[in-house]
């Protein structure tokens, strides 16, 4: 169990995060939550009945709100956690959305850091002949959509200065806003406006830092997570790193809502894993993507058998997270010049979203790899 690694120095949360990061020896998963009926730390939650409508549901790909399957999690009250309610075909849809669309110009992505515009400009345009030959028991130089890490949409995150500027900013997708719209809708939020979006790109070894998403000035509206691809360990903690967090499985379909007291709660995923269930792709997406719309009047069009095996190939060592957040109060504004920092920039003051300790701990996990390799050479 994780608290037999233990060792003194770090905080309860870290403790954790390393625990379920490790690999050799692997850690035990008997402790991971995985939301059904009978477990005595989930219990089930009552959404909002009638306020969404099966059309409004059914055109971004969401099941009527009668089928879906909401629970609570023990001592975090405001933490929803909703079983993949998306109609069959519905996440193929939004894969695509996420590789072929959301990364273009003039959203922002993490390879703009060190790479000139046009090369950016259309990743998946750069990406998928090489995807539709790759094998997955082979090794090959890895494409531009393979060494994506992030995108942001609408208000741009700034992750140097930790804040949101009001010019720094483009058209936030129709479909998704309308996506997070419904969702929040059903969970009691009627007013909610997708303002700002992270996506976060996981490979098998990859993992996100321990954090608190507080650089939204309004901070009462909820954060909105959509998983799709491999499964992941979710740790949700407490408002101090002293507290040890919960260990939950996030599998593709599956929706988180933190709002309320879980707002300003430290999480963070320190493991990708393949789905339990086994097989390549989680069964949801195992299937060929329905070439036929579902009779709602779809927001976006079907994925293409084309484009599928592009995702397809990528989803086998990956996952997606689309996080979803309101950046300003209702009628609100970012602050006046007075609050800059002398730039011109509004002072938004927030928490690290990609962590130091992530990158302590991969900087730790290169080092042991290199002693092991050292080890057995010379063992040899």
């Amino acid at each position: 169990m994780a608290a037999s690694v233990l060792e003194q120095g770090e905080d309860a949360f870290r403790k954790i995060f390393r625990y379920y990061r490790r690999r050799n020896p692997p850690c035990d998963l008997s402790g991971v939550i995985e939301f059904r009926p009978g477990d005595p730390r989930v219990k089930g939650a009552n959404l909002r009945a009638g306020a969404l409508s099966d059309q409004d549901a059914g055109r971004v790909g969401l099941q009527p709100l009668h089928r879906w399957k909401a629970y609570q999690l023990e001592g975090s009250p405001g933490f929803l956690f909703i079983e993949n309610p998306f109609l069959p075909g519905w996440q193929h849809r939004w894969v695509r959305q996420c590789l072929k669309l959301y990364p273009r110009k003039p959203n922002v992505c993490n390879l703009d850091l060190h790479m000139n515009p046009d090369s950016t400009a259309d990743l998946w345009s750069a990406s998928q002949s090489q995807l539709r030959r790759k094998s997955s028991q082979r090794r090959s130089e890895k494409t531009l959509l393979e060494k994506l890490r992030w995108v942001t949409l609408g208000f741009h995150y700034n992750w140097d200065t930790k804040r949101y500027h009001g010019e720094n900013h483009s058209d936030f997708p129709v479909e998704l806003a309308e996506l997070s719209r419904s969702v929040a809708v059903a969970c009691g939020f009627p007013v909610f406006k997708a303002e700002a979006a992270i996506l976060n790109y996981y490979r098998m070894d990859s993992s996100l830092g321990i954090h608190v998403d507080e650089s939204e000035l309004d901070r009462q509206s909820p954060l909105l997570s959509f998983s799709f691809g491999q499964s992941s360990i979710f740790l949700l903690g407490g408002l101090s790193r002293d507290l040890s967090p919960t260990a939950m499985m996030m599998n593709s379909g599956d929706i988180m809502v933190m709002s309320g007291p879980s707002r300003l709660l430290y999480h963070a995923v320190p493991r990708i894993l393949h789905h339990p269930a086994g097989g390549i792709l989680p069964p949801s997406l195992s299937a060929p993507p329905p070439s036929e719309d579902s009779g709602y009047n779809p927001l976006i069009e079907p994925c293409s058998t084309e484009d599928w095996e592009v995702c397809e190939t990528y989803l086998q060592t990956s996952r997606i997270n689309m996080t979803v957040r309101q950046v300003l109060e209702e009628g609100g504004s970012f602050p006046e010049r007075e609050d800059t920092d002398g730039k011109g920039d509004p002072v938004i003051k927030g928490d690290t979203y990609h962590s130091e300790d992530s990158d302590m701990l991969e900087a730790e996990d290169r080092e042991s790899r290199l002693a092991k390799r050292v080890r057995t050479t010379q063992e040899s």
